[in-house]
């Protein structure tokens, strides 16, 4: 493994640097967010231990968090919260959703 990908892994361990991390990813796109996600997986608990505390298919689980995945809702938010994170919804700009 690349020194980037321990190092990166290593830093994934804290919640905050991990809510960051998907942020970051998530701005950038759904894939860059899945596996992101994978990458927080890996470095938090392991991917077989997060799909037996998420009840999501380990094999299934690898599939949801690769580029090409397309999770179901029920599904993230299983793995999310297994991983005690959550999503946060907020406007885009101060002003969105401000009718003058």
């Amino acid at each position: 493994m690349s020194d980037y990908k321990s190092d990166l892994l290593k830093d994934l361990k804290s919640s905050r640097y991990a809510s960051k991390y998907l942020s970051a990813a998530y701005a950038d796109s759904a894939e860059a967010f899945l596996v992101a996600l994978r990458d927080v997986a890996d470095a938090q608990k392991g991917m077989t231990k997060l799909a037996a505390e998420s009840g999501v298919n380990r094999e299934n689980l690898y599939r949801m968090l690769s580029e090409d995945g397309n999770p179901r809702l029920d599904s993230l938010r299983a793995v999310l919260d297994a991983m005690g994170l959550r999503i946060k919804v907020e406007p885009i700009s101060p002003l969105a959703g401000i009718e003058r």
